[in-house]
């Protein structure tokens, strides 16, 4: 058996439906934002089409953009801001994301940085602002009759069976309807999202399950210790639907670009990914921890590569 990830999805046709995905989360985002997520959303897809246009104009490569690859980091990159950033910071943040961290690298398999996670560093750090309410608003208003409502039936419909009972404050994770990260806003439609893509393989599905099973099970153990909930009580839950932890798990772990290539390397990566965004996370206090342990995959990706290069496939070319 061979030791690569093939992929039985064409580069465009996984651009797509990774746009689409991330679309449908913007969208929920969008319906108690007045718009607001969607004028992002829009602000960084025209910044990634003009970058890419500047760059492919009137050369050879003017038909990879059609590739759907520009559409789907600026999608990516627009889950993983707050919904009131100001869209000047979003066009300077794309356009770093494409001209420096894609293209200044030969563009598309020749990049070693995700340019989503280029483009969020960057804005991140040079305009920490932006995210000073989005980091002060992690739960939401939502109406409490209606999540209890919910959460009534839930758990003597589901939770019953096996003894168990979902706290209301479970279901506004569901419909945060305050200034959050667009990816945590949308997280119902986001849901959904990543069940097309498994669905339509446009990776491998273990890779985002490993990082997530290791994560959980992080959580789960030492999650609550800071707070002083006493060992093994970590909310495993709510540490999967805020923090954008699902961007991180299903759109930027499963990216085979800036990956490694043989299965046993995307096991290591995606462990070593979870340890870290705990650690950011819930040691260090940095809420979106995941999204700098992704651009830690990413380097890490470059060191495990080498090695793939140098003792799987090397000598698998030697002994043929």
């Amino acid at each position: 058996m061979r030791p690569q990830i093939n992929l039985s999805r064409s580069t465009t046709s996984r651009m797509w439906l990774v746009s689409l995905a991330a679309f449908m989360a913007i969208v929920q985002s969008s319906i108690s934002d007045s718009l607001l997520s969607l004028i992002i959303a829009a602000t960084a897809v025209s910044s990634a089409f003009f970058c890419e246009f500047i760059v492919y104009f009137r050369t050879e490569k003017a038909a990879m953009i059609k590739d759907g690859s520009a559409i789907t980091s600026a999608l990516v990159l627009t889950l993983m801001l707050p919904n009131h950033i100001n869209p000047i910071y979003v066009t300077i943040g794309v356009v770093f994301a494409m001209i420096v961290v894609k293209y200044s690298f030969g563009g598309l398999g020749a990049n070693w940085l995700n340019p989503a996670i280029g483009g969020w560093l960057f804005i991140r750090f040079s305009w920490q602002s932006a995210y000073e309410q989005a980091l002060t608003n992690t739960t939401t208003p939502l109406n409490e009759t209606f999540a209890g409502v919910i959460s009534d039936f839930l758990n003597k419909t589901v939770f019953s069976i096996f003894g168990a009972e979902l706290p209301d404050s479970y279901i506004t994770l569901f419909n945060v309807t305050n200034a959050s990260i667009i990816a945590d806003r949308g997280v119902m439609a986001l849901l959904l999202g990543t069940i097309l893509l498994l669905a339509s393989q446009v990776s491998r599905a273990w890779i985002p399950i490993v990082y997530l099973v290791v994560y959980g099970f992080l959580i789960r153990l030492f999650g609550a210790l800071p707070a002083g909930g006493g060992f093994g009580n970590g909310d495993i839950l709510g540490g999967f639907l805020s923090g954008g932890t699902l961007v991180a798990a299903f759109f930027l772990a499963m990216e085979p670009v800036t990956g490694p290539k043989s299965i046993w390397g995307a096991l290591f990566t995606a462990f070593i990914a979870a340890v870290f965004t705990f650690i950011f996370r819930y040691q260090s206090g940095e809420t979106y921890g995941a999204f700098f342990a992704m651009a830690l995959l990413n380097v890490l990706a470059l060191i495990v590569r080498g090695i793939e290069s140098r003792f799987l496939y090397t000598k698998r070319r030697i002994a043929s």
